[in-house]
């Protein structure tokens, strides 16, 4: 199988996959972690397809933006096609994150189990509160904000998850990118600036539930 990743971006370093199918790709990785989970060691595309409400058509076209993981007469071997998209999401390694702001959110973060089963191990909280600096919350040790480029060299951390108040994401962005950190998940409610060469991608809940209502509101207009 071929490297995927120098077919991913254009001469100016442009992503040429649409999100939509990178998006579908963490989905398609996770029906088939649960296939594996349940004995089953083949799949198909009209399966795939059934489990995510997309035609066999779509799957097939999603995946051959990376290359050909079929086999004739077969269709997707499971663990196959899971270290395939894991490489191809680089995650087929563990990548250490580091999470700024220990409030209801940051807690729940720091308990979510998940994260570690898709690659991602938090190894460093950070906050301003004295009471919690230099202790561990959900067994991850916690360090004051000023400590972030120490801990950042130290860990090898490249993604950091942000859950701080609004009026506060854009300075702790600030000194986030200035350590070297080149992924942001921000949870804060609120749009940041960054350089062009750190991604972010925000996680706004109240905004999800908007758009759920209005997908709510329109089906019962329409029906």
């Amino acid at each position: 199988m071929s490297d995927h990743k120098s077919t991913l971006y254009n001469d100016q370093g442009e992503l040429v996959v649409p999100k939509a199918v990178v998006g579908r790709l963490s989905l398609y990785l996770r029906e088939v972690q649960h296939l594996i989970r349940d004995g089953k060691e083949t799949t198909n595309s009209t399966e795939l397809g059934g489990l995510l409400g997309v035609t066999d058509a779509q799957v097939r076209k999603d995946l051959a933006y990376f290359g050909q993981f079929g086999h004739p007469g077969v269709g997707y071997r499971c663990q196959e096609l899971v270290a395939a998209i894991k490489h191809i999401m680089g995650t087929d390694s563990i990548w250490n994150v580091a999470l700024i702001g220990i409030g209801n959110l940051g807690r729940a973060l720091l308990r979510y189990k998940g994260f570690h089963e898709q690659g991602f191990r938090i190894v460093a909280a950070f906050d301003v509160d004295a009471q919690l600096i230099g202790g561990k919350v959900e067994g991850v040790d916690v360090f004051h904000v000023n400590d972030l480029a120490l801990v950042v060299e130290d860990q090898c951390i490249r993604l950091v998850a942000i859950s701080v108040p609004s009026h506060a994401a854009q300075s702790v962005v600030d000194q986030v990118v200035e350590v070297g950190v080149e992924g942001i998940l921000n949870f804060a409610p609120v749009t940041i600036s960054v350089p062009s060469q750190v991604r972010v991608i925000g996680v706004d809940l109240a905004m999800e539930l908007e758009q759920l209502a209005f997908t709510v509101m329109n089906r019962d207009s329409s029906s």
